[in-house]
């Protein structure tokens, strides 16, 4: 199996039609058909499944794509660091948006500093996303909050996050001193977004405890959040990083529960780690060491 096959393979997957592929890649029908069918056959599986003209991807074939996606990005990867090679190395990262809205761009800025023969290109989402992209071969290396499930990817603790529940100056919970847990029972919450490590770090912390909150809004941004709750409409639970200069927000103490969230580093398992990637990890891990000794 060579590299054109698996690029052949994966504008099948990806469009549905051998035809669709062959145009996109200057090729002949006939041309892509051989290939598929040669790759199932040298291998004893079937890749699609065809059914009234149509083409639907087997289970083997999804699995096959995200090996073949990867090691194409790995190739194209080699390829741009042959072709660069005596200019600059371009690393791409990923983060998620309360990694990227407070820590990330000092960290970036004082890597590219002390490399300047390394150019850094940034994506932010949220961290299913992100551990999607990692997994697909799209990012070089992320840092995100919570979970990581993925059985594809490297993960190490950089950061313990420090989590607040907040409220507006007008909510009932404004008054008090602290709050137990339990009292968020039937709470107006606002949420982030299916796929944030926020939301699914209050929604453990509340479905583990059997105690149901009303998703009243959800949004797409932390700032969205805050200023939601600073007019009134529920409480939230988020970085206490992101609360520096918000003067309508109140943090209320929980009695019976530390909130806190890991950052982690993350990669693909099988991504080659260059000198320079390496220390951008390297860099990265020595960043949240020193906020760790200043928060």
């Amino acid at each position: 199996m060579t590299i054109r096959d698996l690029e052949i393979f994966i504008a099948v997957a990806q469009l549905g039609k051998m035809g669709l592929a062959a145009k996109k890649l200057y090729i002949s029908q006939p041309t892509v058909s051989h290939v598929i069918s040669q790759i199932e056959t040298d291998y004893h599986i079937k890749l699609f499944d065809r059914l009234s003209r149509k083409l639907y991807i087997t289970e083997t074939g999804r699995e096959f794509l995200q090996y073949a996606k990867h090691i194409m990005a790995n190739f194209e990867e080699m390829e741009h660091y042959m072709r660069h090679a005596s200019e600059q190395m371009t690393i791409h990262v990923g983060a998620s948006l309360t990694v990227g809205s407070f820590f990330l761009a000092n960290m970036i800025n004082q890597y590219e500093h002390d490399n300047n023969n390394v150019k850094i290109r940034v994506y932010i989402d949220n961290s299913q996303n992100i551990i999607q992209k990692i997994s697909d071969g799209e990012l070089d290396i992320a840092i995100i909050e919570g979970n990581v499930n993925a059985k594809d990817v490297i993960k190490k603790e950089i950061y313990q996050d420090e989590m607040v529940l907040i409220c507006g100056k007008k909510h009932p919970f404004a008054q008090k001193k602290s709050v137990k847990l339990a009292e968020l029972t039937d709470m107006d919450c606002v949420m982030r977004e299916e796929g944030s490590g926020t939301r699914a770090f209050l929604l453990s912390l509340t479905e583990k405890r059997g105690i149901h909150i009303v998703q009243k809004w959800v949004c797409h941004s932390s700032d969205s959040i805050i200023n939601i709750v600073a007019s009134g409409q529920g409480v939230s639970i988020v970085s206490k990083s992101l609360l520096l200069h918000t003067p309508n927000i109140v943090q209320i103490p929980i009695k019976d529960k530390v909130l806190s969230r890991e950052f982690r580093v993350i990669y693909h398992k099988d991504k080659y780690i260059s000198r320079e990637l390496h220390k951008y990890i390297t860099a990265v891990e020595k960043y949240f060491k020193v906020v760790s000794l200043h928060s």
